[in-house]
């Protein structure tokens, strides 16, 4: 039986000298992988439709005797070219999805965390990185986790509160418009890296890279 998906490329890895490992991020599946066949030939039908971040729809037939799922057809929505042309966009897309994969099971439906992935990379696309960028992405996943930190019984100051709740709460924009001080920066990413070590069991891979500041 053949099903259909739409999903972002999280990673790609080569399975054969010929075919390539996807794994993937949809809402009604959650993540996932799948074996493109192939599409490591030069005359693939899958050649340039698979990359990382990738949004497409694809059809799939399912195994009955494994989680890696035979890719059939791809059909490429969204590219997201800009985080590729620009190394801090492509390491905060890299802490998310090693993020996601961490912190979610497989083949679990995850709607609300691919709307999230994919307004995060879009975001990605059309603004300029900043730390407050993975803290709000850090917030946000962790309420749909149900891992929200309660601000109120922290001891950050009142405005490092004031300013994880717009985070947490409102849309993107609204993050990136923050004039965060230095300690209030500090502040709020020391927080984050006990919160995210003591409810996930370690850090995701990337977070300071992520957070290093451009230069």
């Amino acid at each position: 039986m053949i099903e259909s998906a739409t999903g972002i490329v999280l990673r790609t890895r080569p399975l054969t000298e010929t075919s390539l490992i996807v794994h993937w991020l949809t809402p009604n599946f959650g993540r996932m992988a799948t074996v493109a066949k192939g599409a490591r030939r030069t005359k693939s039908p899958f050649l340039g439709q698979l990359d990382l971040f990738y949004l497409a729809d694809f059809s799939f037939s399912r195994s009955r005797s494994s989680d890696l799922h035979t890719l059939r057809e791809v059909n490429l929505r969204e590219t997201h070219g800009a985080i590729r042309r620009d190394i801090f966009k492509l390491r905060h897309a890299a802490y998310a999805t090693a993020f996601i994969e961490q912190a979610t099971e497989t083949e679990t439906p995850l709607p609300a965390v691919y709307g999230l992935l994919r307004e995060f990379l879009d975001c990605l696309c059309k603004e300029k990185t900043a730390p407050q960028l993975v803290f709000a992405f850090e917030l946000k996943m962790l309420r749909e986790l149900g891992l929200e930190p309660n601000l109120a019984e922290t001891n950050l100051a009142v405005g490092t509160k004031k300013i994880a709740a717009i985070l947490a709460q409102k849309d993107w924009a609204s993050g990136l418009r923050l004039k965060l001080t230095a300690a209030q920066t500090i502040e709020l990413r020391q927080f984050l890296h006990g919160f995210l070590i003591f409810h996930l069991g370690r850090l995701p891979k990337g977070r300071a890279v992520a957070l290093a500041e451009e230069s």
